[in-house]
């Protein structure tokens, strides 16, 4: 799991650790360049993506199964859409 900086404690990386996962969390205190913004860039470009949407943007559904529905229907026309511009 890759974390920043304000997750650099000992008893997130044990908790961590108790479930099998292994922690790639940035150190305090430590120049930057661990290459964590390689993968942190992908899910906030990915969060903009699913913001262009605006039933998504402002939750107006108050059942979860409506809006992960939502979520589904915007995931789906993402890809249609990286699809159809690949061609």
């Amino acid at each position: 799991m890759f974390a920043d900086r304000g997750y650099d404690h000992d008893k997130y990386r044990r908790l961590l650790r108790q479930q099998r996962i292994t922690p790639k969390i940035a150190r305090r205190g430590e120049a930057h360049g661990s290459g964590l913004g390689k993968h942190r860039w992908l899910v906030e470009r990915t969060f903009s993506w699913l913001h262009n949407f605006r039933r998504l943007r402002t939750r107006y559904e108050r059942r979860a199964d409506i809006h992960q529905a939502m979520i589904s229907i915007a995931c789906s026309v993402i890809c249609l859409r990286r699809l159809l511009s690949s061609f």
